[in-house]
């Protein structure tokens, strides 16, 4: 009775064991690197509830959360932020296709170079603050000065890193794309553009960090709605909980945008070898 006691229960076992061994196990190290912004979390806390920190300094973690989540419930917060998209997806779309078709011309042309190189070098060192006179002039107080801010910030990214890579792309692959008779055009699609395409990513990851940078700033141009807005808005009653609130949306949505870009960038450049290891 003993054995067949014994072989029923390896038998109620036997299918738990393939279960158990399918659980995934818990990796540590990925949550190391948010060990450091919990005890800074916690810290703030401790320090505002001990008095240390003035609400009106800074508003605790606490009271944060608690903002967000009305701000949410009231549907104030997803009406700016999407209207604060809208302006950054526009002024992308402009910025990235300028900066595209801007490098593309200068980088596989000397006579390109010579004409679009200087004014784009001597724009980008302009300040952003000391254009928005000039696009109020030019484009008024409605949404186009704020669209050709995010745009105008967004392009020169795109422009020095993709003319970098288009101009760095080792003359070897361009010869032994000739050797196997391509003609320019079949060389700057399937040698130079391919090549200049890390660069080009890396310049877009740029981008989206100066475009939510340049709405920062266009927003302050008689801005009725956008995130911006709501942020000036709150900085006016001394409201740091939605000023706070205001800047972790800007930081999750550059977040979000850059790990869309190294998605992206995954499958695009899954031909590139991976030389850091885990």
């Amino acid at each position: 009775m003993s054995d067949t006691h014994a072989l029923g229960a390896r038998e109620r076992l036997a299918p738990s064991l393939p279960f158990r061994a399918a659980l995934p196990r818990l990796n540590l190290r990925s949550y190391r690197r948010f060990l450091s912004p919990l005890v800074l979390i916690l810290l703030w806390q401790a320090a505002s509830m001990a008095g240390l920190i003035a609400p009106r300094t800074l508003a605790a973690p606490s009271t944060i959360i608690a903002t967000a989540w009305e701000l949410l419930l009231s549907g104030e917060l997803p009406h700016h932020l999407l209207v604060s998209l809208g302006r950054v997806a526009g002024g992308l779309a402009i910025g990235v296709t300028t900066g595209i078709v801007l490098a593309v011309i200068a980088g596989l042309s000397r006579i390109g170079e010579e004409v679009v190189d200087a004014p784009m070098q001597m724009l980008r060192t302009l300040p952003f603050l000391a254009l928005v006179p000039l696009f109020i002039l030019w484009f008024g107080i409605g949404e186009t000065p704020k669209i050709a801010l995010v745009a105008l910030g967004s392009a020169f990214p795109v422009y020095l890193t993709l003319f970098a890579g288009i101009r760095g792309v080792d003359p070897k692959l361009a010869e032994a794309g000739r050797v196997f008779g391509l003609d320019r055009r079949g060389l700057v699609r399937h040698v130079i553009l391919p090549g200049a395409l890390p660069s080009g990513l890396v310049g877009l990851r740029y981008a989206l960090g100066s475009a939510w940078l340049s709405l920062v700033i266009a927003e302050q141009i008689n801005a009725t709605a956008g995130i911006g807005f709501l942020i000036n808005d709150a900085r006016d009653f001394l409201r740091t909980d939605v000023i706070v609130v205001g800047l972790l949306v800007y930081a999750l949505l550059g977040l979000g945008a850059d790990a869309l870009v190294r998605a992206f960038e995954r499958r695009a450049l899954a031909w590139r070898p991976n030389l850091i290891k885990a």
